[in-house]
């Protein structure tokens, strides 16, 4: 879904015969509308500003419905609450142990693993929903340095 507009995701709504309502819309906006991935309640909050009568548990609600669809993903980055992306950009997750910073790598730079995985031990991991863990570049320079 690289590329994939506001528009086009309600496009797959509607093709699915899910209704297109303004709850909806407004949640598709905050997600669009941040470049940070947001946690369900940020995302309730988001949309409480724009939409005051949307009900938190609506937006919870449509966001699992998005994720049926594939129009959004969540992932466990640390030990907190999941957060959500569009799927538009499917990338993994690198969480340094020592800082919290997070690094976003493209798919493909799974797939040697994933390969390895499957052929070794006959295991298939979704690797999108949990982020690996370890130190980033900056912090492992910092213990040799």
């Amino acid at each position: 879904m690289a590329g994939t507009t506001v528009d086009e995701m309600l496009a797959v709504l509607r093709r699915d015969g899910d209704r297109v309502t303004s709850a909806k819309r407004a949640v598709l906006g905050v997600l669009t509308g941040s470049d940070e991935h947001l946690t369900a309640e940020q995302v309730a909050e988001g949309v409480h500003a724009t939409h005051p009568d949307v009900h938190r548990s609506t937006v919870y609600r449509i966001l699992d419905n998005f994720e049926r669809r594939g129009l959004v993903s969540h992932v466990h980055l640390r030990h907190g609450p999941s957060v959500y992306h569009l799927t538009a950009d499917q990338h993994h997750h690198l969480v340094c142990e020592q800082c919290d910073g997070v690094v976003e790598v493209p798919d493909k730079a799974m797939t040697g693993l994933r390969k390895v995985l499957l052929r070794d031990y006959g295991f298939s991991f979704d690797t999108p929903h949990f982020a690996l863990t370890g130190r980033c570049r900056a912090c492992r320079a910092r213990e040799s340095g």
